[in-house]
């Protein structure tokens, strides 16, 4: 059973993002460690993904007005392919509708799989640039 909660340990899940996204951050020529995400996600609403009890995920969200910003949304990579994903962007989509937000942004590096899963959940893309496609969907 997946239930999500209130990130216990940003260390933990900063560290989590670093190893999923390594590849991502090496191919691009981004150059962030487990500290830097860390930081970066300090000021952000932050949530684990569990199956379990165990954690296998995290959802970091940023509303501004009435925009809510999915951040990140990370899972490990064990329990990718598994629906995990539909099922975090259907809670995401329920914090952000219970936030305010009428609309759902994000950014995905044009290379990842996760593009797919969000264009099959409604997502548009409004732009991209060399490494993203910035997508959004109204709640």
């Amino acid at each position: 059973m997946v239930t999500f909660q209130s990130t216990e340990d940003l260390s933990t899940s900063a560290e989590m993002t670093y190893t999923n996204m390594r590849l991502y951050y090496q191919y691009y020529g981004v150059d962030w460690q487990a500290d830097t995400i860390k930081q970066k996600i300090a000021s952000l609403v932050n949530f684990d993904i569990l199956s379990d009890e165990r954690v296998i995920g995290a959802i970091r969200l940023e509303t501004i007005d009435d925009c809510c910003y999915l951040r990140d949304l990370q899972v490990i990579d064990s329990y990718q392919n598994k629906g995990i994903g539909g099922l975090a962007l259907n809670e995401v989509k329920r914090l952000a509708i219970g936030s305010g937000a009428n609309i759902l942004r994000l950014k995905v590096f044009k290379m990842s799989p996760a593009y797919h899963l969000y264009k099959r959940l409604n997502f548009l893309t409004e732009q991209e640039d060399d490494k993203f496609y910035h997508m959004a969907c109204h709640l």
